[in-house]
């Protein structure tokens, strides 16, 4: 194990609390932003959480322009637009306002200021990475979420129309210089969207923590990401005005991502056809495909599930490893009803014939090759027929 070189970080500086977002002026004088591109999405721009922002901005004097275009699975046709308005206002910095497709949006803008090609050339699988030298301008990220984390994450994940799927853009230099969890901008978020986005954290810390990848000190984000979320979902969906839950919720969103540096596993492949294709939430995607993959990993991942199992119920700290560990995939179901999430994908518009197209996709998909347990296309096509 320790015969190969680990390499940590966690860099990104992160302001949390109530109100934190009255910070964000100091945040782009300390980043040197003077002029910043706010990027968002139509929801947002008519909720609170851009009229708290807004406020802060005027009351400060900072000058700023707005896209508010993002969609809810962000396209390249996005990043253009945006783009185009960040080099024709002559901004010099972003703040991405709203869930992680906001964030993405705004990741990705800042990396066309510096790149001209498109940016299916810049995809990760395809060693784009290698061309993103940085560093880019500033990108501050405001969560109006708890799910994606993509307020630290080094990614942007964009719809590429053209190649029919999503891409991933990725460097270590799209880390946010700043994160501001503010749990009063998540207050407004609706039931059924905190639940999906909280249980997108709950998929990555669950999938960081499973996957083989050397990293102790992601694995314990992980874990505790993984007891935040379990005590803390259900009070942030029944009550949105319980900022408590609400805050840790989105600490627990930002865990997740700083875990999955170790990556993901086979629930992500199989969620992502499902937003490019049938528009699914992200984490309603994950938490649809989730038990069928915990089921499909049980083996490996017993010592893992078991430790899950255990911050459920204190009666599974009774039970062989095995046994625990089969409890886990019930604690998680049985949560997912309890948030009131439908599942089977069939109850989600996703009909069985599309199937064996989504398997090919999800098999393209990075993150299934992490996965603890191997996946073939074979095995992907069967656990979508078993989340059906």
């Amino acid at each position: 194990m320790f015969d190969q070189l680990s390499i940590f970080s966690f860099p990104t500086r992160i302001l949390c609390g109530r109100g934190a977002v009255r910070q964000l002026p100091a945040c782009l004088k300390e980043t040197g932003v003077s002029r910043p591109l706010v990027v968002t999405d139509p929801g947002v721009r008519a909720a609170p959480p851009f009229q708290s922002l807004e406020a802060v901005l005027r009351e400060a004097c900072v000058p700023y322009e707005l896209f508010a275009g993002v969609h809810g699975n962000p396209t390249e046709d996005d990043v253009l637009e945006a783009a185009a308005l960040y080099a024709s206002a002559a901004c010099d910095g972003v703040v991405g306002l709203g869930g992680g497709s906001a964030l993405d949006v705004a990741k990705a803008v800042v990396v066309k200021a510096r790149h001209s090609e498109p940016l299916t050339q810049l995809e990760a699988q395809a060693g784009g990475w290698e061309r993103m030298s940085g560093p880019y301008d500033p990108i501050l990220a405001i969560p109006t979420t708890a799910g994606t984390g993509s307020e630290v994450g080094r990614s942007s994940v964009i719809t590429s129309r053209r190649l029919g799927r999503k891409i991933i853009i990725f460097s270590p230099h799209l880390m946010p210089r700043r994160a501001i969890l503010d749990p009063e901008l998540t207050v407004a978020l609706p039931p059924a969207l905190t639940a999906a986005t909280g249980m997108d954290a709950f998929t990555h810390c669950l999938e960081s923590l499973t996957c083989p990848v050397f990293h102790p000190l992601c694995d314990a984000i992980a874990l505790y990401g993984l007891e935040l979320i379990i005590r803390y979902l259900e009070r942030a969906t029944r009550d949105g005005s319980d900022l408590e839950a609400r805050g840790y919720m989105q600490v627990a969103a930002t865990m997740g991502a700083i875990a999955f540096q170790k990556d993901l596993g086979a629930a992500h492949s199989l969620a992502h056809p499902l937003s490019t294709e049938f528009g699914l939430n992200h984490g309603l995607a994950n938490a649809l495909c989730l038990p069928a993959v915990m089921r499909f990993n049980l083996e490996p991942a017993a010592p893992h599930y078991a430790r899950l199992a255990a911050m459920f119920s204190a009666a599974a700290r009774q039970m062989s490893t095995e046994e625990a560990a089969a409890r886990a995939v019930r604690e998680v179901e049985a949560l997912l009803d309890r948030l009131g999430i439908a599942r089977g994908l069939r109850r989600h518009g996703v009909p069985r014939e599309s199937l064996p197209a989504l398997a090919a996709q999800a098999f393209e998909d990075p993150c299934h090759r992490t996965n603890i347990r191997p996946c073939t296309q074979e095995d992907l096509l069967r656990l979508y027929q078993e989340s059906w």
